[in-house]
């Protein structure tokens, strides 16, 4: 597949699954739910802190990318029928979003994407991951 066709397939997904470092270098692999925005030729994956139950809003990925910003999100689908397996793999760099219309903008595509957040938007941190590194396989 195509990048262009490999990000289409990752922005549909309803949920991937995010790599961060431990400070100990081991991975920390987590799922979640998220959205893809391209500008251009950048590709920026956001995420976000919502109210689902957790033990803390200090999650260990959010310290994991404070003290080591690589990261990496899988998406897939998996089919009995194994010609239509694949499979996109996102590498880039973690940062949390300080800007008040980065922000803003990326709670709007989460809730474009996802309904839960259009009735009630995340209030936690916002995470952005510039991507730049795309890898993906097809059936």
């Amino acid at each position: 597949m195509t990048r262009d066709e490999a990000l289409e397939r990752a922005a549909r997904a309803e949920v991937g699954r995010i790599a961060t470092v431990r400070p100990d270098g081991t991975p920390h692999v987590v799922p979640l739910v998220f959205a893809l925005v391209r500008r251009g030729d950048r590709v920026t994956l956001y995420w976000a802190v919502d109210d689902k139950p957790k033990r803390s809003t200090e999650l260990t990925r959010l310290e994991n990318l404070r003290a080591n910003p690589s990261a990496e999100v899988v998406v897939d689908a998996y089919d009995d029928d194994w010609s239509r397996l694949w499979w996109v793999r996102l590498r880039g760099s973690g940062r949390l979003v300080d800007d008040d219309a980065e922000r803003a903008s990326a709670v709007d595509a989460l809730a474009d994407k996802y309904a839960r957040y259009r009735t009630r938007p995340p209030s936690g941190d916002v995470v952005a991951i510039d991507v730049h590194q795309v890898w993906s396989w097809s059936a």
